[in-house]
């Protein structure tokens, strides 16, 4: 039976059309979940490994190790292990929680989204594994969203990813060319894995959060060969007024991804499709707009209500732009977005943005907007927690938080519009 991901539904489900959305987000969150996924795609047929329609002879390798990283390693850890079992000779796990079930797979918890010596140390150990693979070792990969702050070696890169990260919270810079400069100063992202792992047979699954399956990039590409060189990362760098970096070439020479197969496994489409065949069965037209949804958060929203005709679904998937210019506010991009969606609602609507990881930079996944949430905020100084960036503490007070816990799953941002 498939888990309930929505922990506050009696408390946020206040109408029909309340009902209807989350039905939809909660369909969502399913398509996307980590464990489910693995279970359904990943099988053991005596010796035999199949791994979403590729089939690998296990005999034909010494031993199998297990590499994973990022949001999801927890539960993709577990979910392998249980199925793979004693096949499983060692394996390294890094995420942003740990498996209480696991017996092989050594899990690290890290610090995100700022990296720390915990990520180091983590990340050592997954180079120390990632060396000692031989040309007879089949190596199975797992690479998810958040693995670009927690696949973090050697320290300069930490002490660097830090300053990075700061400065491109408020330069209003894409998660493309974040990535882009990350995999410049770190041994690990951009291909460096890959080179680690060489020579052995690597089979690295993607689980995206990068709007736009763009899976190259997803961590920062740490089993892909990477296009981008010294040269794009300092124009980045230029072009936000960065600062100084200490920049390194990634890997370029093709033998080292040459036993490597990276396998789309995850990405914020398939929940978009869920969703839609989900509110189609409500009775809705459903209208994906993007799976790319980079526009700043004003441009977003109308562009998701501009869409809005009679009895439709608009959806979308992404990671809107969103610039702090004051310091001081709760919450998160998804219900910064929530609120500027208030202005905009109709008699009937309701809108919903969250994060597929279940954590707006909170502990709330994101919030729920509808006319009742419009009456509210008249009494409650909206345009001051807007200006504030306070929008937690907005929506603790309309009640409209939506609440998940981490989903062990990380697909970007997942936006709803239901026009009745």
């Amino acid at each position: 039976m498939a888990r309930q991901w929505i922990k506050n539904w009696d408390q946020i489900a206040r109408s029909p059309a309340r009902q209807d959305i989350l039905k939809i987000a909660e369909v969502g969150l399913r398509a996307v979940d980590t464990s489910e996924a693995i279970k359904n795609n990943i099988g053991l047929d005596g010796d035999i490994l199949s791994v979403k329609g590729q089939t690998f002879d296990l005999k034909q390798f010494d031993s199998l190790k297990i590499v994973a990283l990022g949001k999801a390693s927890a539960e993709a850890a577990a979910a392998l292990e249980e199925i793979l079992g004693s096949r499983i000779s060692q394996g390294v796990s890094l995420g942003i929680t740990v498996s209480p079930s696991c017996q092989i797979i050594k899990n690290y918890k890290g610090s995100h989204p700022h990296p720390s010596s915990l990520n180091v140390e983590a990340s050592g150990e997954i180079k120390k594994l990632a060396e000692s693979a031989s040309e007879n070792d089949l190596v199975l990969v797992v690479v998810s969203g958040g693995g670009s702050a927690l696949l973090c070696w050697p320290q300069s890169e930490c002490d660097q990813g830090q300053e990075l990260y700061n400065k491109f919270l408020t330069g209003g810079g894409t998660i493309d060319e974040l990535n882009t400069v990350r995999k410049h100063i770190s041994l690990l992202k951009g291909g460096g894995l890959a080179k680690a792992l060489y020579p052995a047979t690597v089979i690295s699954l993607i689980l995206s959060d990068i709007p736009g399956d763009k899976y190259e990039l997803v961590a920062s590409g740490p089993t892909f060969f990477d296009e981008s060189t010294v040269e794009d990362a300092k124009k980045i760098i230029t072009k936000y007024g960065l600062g100084d970096f200490e920049l390194i070439e990634t890997p370029k020479e093709k033998k080292y991804f040459e036993k490597v197969s990276n396998i789309p496994f995850i990405s914020n489409t398939l929940a978009l499709n869920a969703m839609a065949k989900e509110a189609a069965a409500q009775g809705f037209k459903p209208l994906i707009i993007s799976s790319e949804m980079y526009d700043p958060q004003d441009k977003a929203i109308e562009k998701i209500f501009e869409a809005a005709g009679k009895k439709t679904a608009i959806l979308a998937g992404g990671e809107t732009a969103l610039k702090i210019t004051r310091s001081g506010g709760t919450g998160g991009r998804n219900m910064n977005l929530s609120m500027y969606a208030i202005k905009h609602l109709q008699e009937g609507d309701v809108f919903l943005s969250l994060a597929s990881d279940g954590m707006d930079n909170s502990d709330s996944a994101g919030a729920l907007v509808d006319m009742e949430t419009k009456e509210k905020s008249s009494n409650l100084n909206f345009n001051d927690y807007q200006k504030r960036f306070d929008c937690y503490t907005f929506f603790e007070k309309t009640h409209d938080l939506l609440f998940t816990g981490p989903t062990g799953a990380n697909v970007s941002d997942l936006m709803i519009l239901l026009r009745s």
